[in-house]
């Protein structure tokens, strides 16, 4: 760790990439919004415009359809019938709500206007006079028929809802919109009172106020707001929230923060309390919260992420599992512990700039995260499996195909906002260097303090890893550019105005150029590679995953009409050449001379040592992968990360 004083930041235009006001913790500060415009052309910059453009509308509709915007209405006698949806619908609202904060601040949209205004009234009209909204324990069976208030924290979410629309209403804020801001503040000037009139805070089953609160310091700069998060995080981990069939653990209740190391329980409330410790690290400079922070990431990362970057490996319980409990086929890999996993990944990497932490956001965005949304921008996947079966049985949330809407809607929202605030998570910098993490076609303003003009990235990434940077402007005697070297990346090469450098990736993942450069050109190079996981993923042992600069690809059945993509095995010294683009625009990857046990082979489950060796075999197959953000957008069907392979001089 080296923090590292830097100058105070501007504001940013939302909550997501955070806006410190304390810097002298932080290696690097993010730029002030706006700072960075993602060129519609590039891949993140279309990614950006399919979420405007489809997937914000899209979610404005089933928000309509799906009855979640009654539930509010039936509060103030609006509506009739029974509340629809799990009883934390209300956030589903928020979540899109921020999303639209975003983007009016990236576009000056006027396009979401009437929605906007609606829905901030209808929020205004639903809350009580002391400032609590919450249209499930506040009209359950109708007008005049609440529920009572915080009667059961561990399950209730009910400041979890606070907590997003919080985050809603910072997010608006800073692009000018203020009515939201006021009722959120209301809402949390309550949750300051409870805590202050009982003693303790509440504490809820599912974090996100934390977060939210230590955000609304940021903005306002009441300093309640932050008492109370630390107050939260303070009172996690010591029983509070009382015994459940499901036990401590999937609360996070089992342990205060600072002696829980290591990433367990409910994937998406671990790591959305992780992004709050953080944030609170980052306020009140206590390193035992940090140290707990690095143990949790490299658990999280090093023992239970998927090769997607997916997080959670049971169904259960939505939870992590144990170390190196990663099936493919029964990966639960919720697209909202994907996303939390980028947000909490960007705090870590502003306390300490290390390629890690974007290596990791960049892998869940590239695999994991893109994968949950369909090309067209409006059907979802709530679960990420890297292993669907032939005649896989659906459940709820865990369907053969992307569906458009769920009854538990957390993760299409959740991808709106994410994808709105995308620009933010490109670049940050110090006292002393411009840093670049996340590589896509965009323009970059220099901070003040490094310099004037911009910076130009013309770059196809992740198509491929030529990466151009040109400064239009200069920036200071002393100062520097620093690019991200991703962990994959071998055989780099940089050249400064057309001369090849000798700089080194240094210790952090990043190579530096100094100020007085005009062009800098990063090429990483990417051939396709195969991995095999740790030895003690027992799930995928004998297999391999097939790679290609930071994305992950898969068999789909689409493309091997003949051969059932579950009997295929590769040969380890088999050719690999890119392919013809994949509907995502990736190019797709062809391994010949694999092997397939054809269907109609032996019947028997299981047989003696040897005796498989009698297995008839189809020889010299031509097997083509493509992006696992792609799979599932053509027919339905089997589909595989990790294929087993067949070792030099196998016949089987």
């Amino acid at each position: 760790m080296r923090p590292t004083n830097t100058t105070d930041p501007r504001p940013v235009t939302a909550a997501g990439p955070v806006a410190p006001r304390r810097t002298d913790l932080l290696a690097e500060v993010p730029l002030p919004g706006r700072s960075v415009r993602l060129d519609p052309e590039g891949y993140l910059g279309r990614w950006q415009d399919l979420n405007a453009t489809a997937t914000i509308p899209h979610s404005m509709r089933m928000l309509e359809e799906s009855g979640t915007l009654d539930n509010l209405r039936r509060v103030v006698g609006r509506a009739d019938g029974d509340f629809t949806g799990y009883h934390f619908a209300d956030s589903d609202v928020h979540k899109l709500l921020e999303a639209i904060g975003w983007e009016i601040a990236r576009t000056g949209t006027r396009d979401f206007d009437e929605f906007l205004a609606a829905t901030v009234a209808l929020l205004e009209e639903v809350q009580d006079d002391d400032g609590y909204l919450d249209s499930h324990f506040q009209g359950t069976g109708g007008p005049g028929e609440p529920r009572e208030r915080f009667a059961d924290l561990r399950w209730g979410h009910e400041l979890y809802c606070a907590g997003h629309m919080i985050q809603a209403a910072v997010a608006l804020s800073r692009a000018g919109r203020g009515d939201l801001l006021v009722i959120a503040r209301r809402t949390a000037d309550l949750l300051v009172r409870r805590a202050a009139e009982r003693g303790v805070p509440d504490v809820d089953g599912h974090p996100e106020a934390e977060t939210a609160l230590v955000e609304l310091y940021r903005h306002t700069g009441e300093q309640a707001y932050l008492d109370l998060a630390e107050q939260m995080i303070e009172a996690r981990g010591r029983g509070g929230l009382g015994p459940d069939r499901l036990g401590p653990h999937y609360f996070q209740d089992h342990a205060p923060v600072r002696d829980s190391t290591e990433a367990t329980g409910h994937a998406v409330r671990q790591l959305y309390l992780d992004a709050g410790v953080t944030d609170l690290y980052t306020e009140r400079g206590d390193r035992t919260l940090l140290e707990a922070m690095v143990g949790q990431w490299e658990t999280a990362h090093h023992e239970k992420m998927y090769v997607t970057g997916a997080m959670g490996s049971r169904h259960f319980d939505e939870s992590f599992g144990d170390a190196y409990e990663l099936p493919p086929d029964r990966a639960y890999a919720e697209t909202c512990a994907s996303i939390a996993d980028v947000q909490w990944s960007w705090r870590m990497l502003l306390v300490d700039r290390d390629a890690r932490y974007a290596d990791a956001m960049e892998r869940a965005l590239h695999n994991s995260i893109r994968s949950s949304l369909s090309q067209d921008g409006t059907a979802f996947f709530y679960s990420n499996p890297l292993h669907l079966r032939a005649g896989h049985r659906e459940e709820e949330n865990a369907p053969s195909r992307r569906t458009p809407w769920y009854r538990c809607a957390c993760c299409p929202p959740n991808i709106a906002r994410l994808v709105a605030s995308l620009a933010e998570y490109v670049a940050t910098s110090s006292a002393d260097t411009l840093s670049v993490h996340l590589y896509g076609a965009a323009r970059i303003d220099v901070p003040a303090h490094l310099g004037t003009g911009h910076l130009v990235v013309r770059t196809a990434y992740p198509q491929d890893g030529d990466v151009h940077v040109v400064l239009d402007g200069e920036l200071r005697p002393g100062t520097h550019l620093a690019l991200r070297v991703p962990a994959w990346a071998r055989d780099w090469t940089l050249t400064v105005d057309g001369t090849p450098s000798d700089a080194v990736r240094g210790p952090d993942g990043y190579v530096t150029v100094d100020a007085g450069f005009g062009e800098v050109r990063l090429v990483l190079p990417m051939p396709v590679d195969l991995v095999v996981a740790h030895p003690r993923v027992d799930a995928v042992r004998g297999c391999v995953a097939i790679t290609r600069g930071p994305v992950v690809y898969c068999l789909e059945q689409a493309d091997h009409e003949d051969v059932p993509v579950e009997d295929l095995r590769l040969r380890l010294d088999g050719p690999l050449d890119l392919g013809e683009p994949a509907p995502g625009g990736l190019p797709t990857v062809r391994a010949a001379g694999a092997i397939a046990a054809p269907a109609d082979g032996p019947g028997a489950l299981y047989t003696l040592v040897g005796q498989d060796a009698a297995t008839p075999l189809l020889d010299d197959v031509t097997v083509t992968a493509v992006p696992y953000a792609d799979w599932g957008n053509r027919e339905t069907g089997p589909m595989r990360v990790w294929v087993p392979v067949v070792h030099p001089g196998s016949t089987a």
